[in-house]
């Protein structure tokens, strides 16, 4: 069951920033409320009040909210109308909707709300009443609507004729009603009474001393011990399965049991509701499993690929630098202290956020020379890992080196020894200069530059003049 407390108008005040005492308006629907407290203290400016779908029994502790111009309790277990006569003084519309409000004389007590323009009733014992709505208009002068209806000025002037039998068939009606509803509470109280009866019944009658069948094997003779140990799970098993059934049996009983719509029923219905919910709540505790951890080394001591936190991962083989490569794609802005890296000769662990990431290398590397970094702008997790064994970088047009041993050598001065080297001294294989015949025999003449051919001038051109003093070009 709920209360109001200051905690649950914060968390239902985050449009005035979840300040309390300035609050115009505040939603507290379908929260199992019970009694209408606090908030004539904490809320003093409250104009609209929302309480529709709780279990309010009362209206009151409203006195002091002299602002108030909606209320609404809609969906309640209001019976009266009371307490709104003295301090909502400005209070314009008013919902009592589906209520248990079977006291319509209660109605006077608005009489002093004179800006009251609005009310609703229906839904409520009283509207079964003949002659209710004469009675209501005729009562309430200053409302304008009843029920989503307008109040027409002839219907007021005939309520107030018809006003004193009215009132005469309200009052025998009511009384009735009255009767009714008390002998509705003392079936309802009875019924409480045996229901709390036989769970005290079913709690005695648990097992043997009040214990559950897990501790029937302890009060049995020993002869038998071996016996009942086999038995006693069945015996369990079997009581778990028959007591859900009788549950389901239970509750199928209960939703097709006829029942009078009473404040005391929607307190059963919930109450029912409530246990269903905390029974299926300790069901899903006992399903519940605890998660196995994660395999990492099988039981034969071979390591296992797990990439729990499902990140993207590379892995390259760096042969120039003779090392593996990881880069492991970690969020961006996760903080670097919440990884955790173990490189070890076969495979290597990272742990990012407790979830382990391993993966087995196809080459053994050096724990102790290993690095990892985090990468400045993609903030991915590369761990360097330098292989085991010697370094050799290969280059193309190199020879491989030939590892000598005595006997190799030994024969390779034999065969230097068998082959005679000689002196070659034939002149025409020889591959050196003729000093003596450095001068060549044959004199060369000196490049002249032959004169070009003379280009005599056509005796056809009208221009030309030959001057002798002029030397012929060459």
């Amino acid at each position: 069951m709920g209360r109001i407390t200051e905690d649950l108008i914060r968390r239902n005040a985050e449009h005035n920033d979840c300040i309390i005492f300035s609050l115009e308006e505040l939603s507290l629907h379908q929260q199992e409320i019970e009694r209408l407290e606090h908030i004539d203290k904490w809320c003093r400016d409250l104009k609209i009040l929302y309480l529709q779908n709780n279990l309010i029994g009362k209206i009151e502790n409203v006195s002091k909210l002299k602002k108030l111009e909606y209320l609404n309790l809609a969906l309640n277990n209001i019976e009266k109308i009371e307490n709104l006569e003295a301090g909502c003084e400005g209070l314009t519309k008013l919902d009592l909707t589906v209520n248990f409000i079977g006291e319509l004389s209660s109605v006077k007590t608005l009489q002093h709300n004179i800006h009251l323009k609005e009310l609703f009733l229906m839904g409520n014992p009283c509207t079964d009443f003949d002659g209710y709505r004469q009675f209501v208009v005729a009562t309430l002068q200053q409302l304008k609507w009843l029920d989503g209806k307008e109040i027409e000025r002839s219907e007021r002037i005939q309520a107030l004729q018809d006003f004193p039998a009215v009132e005469q068939q309200i009052r025998e009606q009511e009384k009735a009603y009255c009767l009714k509803r008390a002998k509705d509470k003392e079936e309802a109280q009875r019924k409480l009474q045996e229901e709390e009866s036989e769970g005290e019944r079913e709690g005695r009658h648990t097992g043997f001393d009040g214990r559950w069948y897990t501790d029937i094997s302890a009060t049995l003779p020993s002869s038998e011990e071996s016996k009942d140990d086999i038995q006693a799970p069945e015996i369990q098993e079997g009581g778990c399965k028959k007591k859900k059934l009788d549950n389901g049996e239970d509750d199928l009983e209960f939703w097709n049991k006829p029942s009078l719509y009473t404040p005391e029923s929607r307190l059963e219905t919930l109450r029912h509701m409530e246990k269903q919910r905390k029974d299926q709540e300790k069901l899903s505790e006992k399903k519940k499993k605890v998660k196995p951890p994660r395999v990492l080394i099988s039981e034969n001591g071979r390591a296992l690929n797990v990439n729990e936190p499902k990140l993207d991962f590379s892995l390259r083989d760096d042969e120039k630098r003779n090392q593996l490569v990881l880069d492991l794609a970690v969020y961006r802005y996760m903080d670097t202290s919440l990884i955790d890296v173990d490189v070890q000769p076969t495979y290597v662990r990272v742990m990012v956020k407790g979830k382990p990431f391993q993966l087995v290398l196809p080459a053994e590397v050096k724990p102790d020379s290993s690095s990892a970094k985090r990468a400045q702008t993609t903030g991915h997790l590369v761990v360097y890992m330098p292989k085991v064994g010697e370094i050799i970088t290969g280059c193309q047009g190199t020879s491989k080196p030939v590892k000598s041993t005595p006997d190799s050598s030994r024969e390779q001065r034999n065969k230097r020894s068998q082959q005679m080297e000689r002196l070659e001294v034939d002149p025409s294989k020889h591959a050196f200069p003729d000093v003596a015949n450095i001068v060549q025999a044959k004199k060369h003449t000196p490049r002249r530059v032959q004169a070009e051919p003379k280009i005599i001038p056509s005796e056809e051109d009208p221009d030309f003049e030959d001057n002798p003093e002029v030397p012929p070009l060459i």
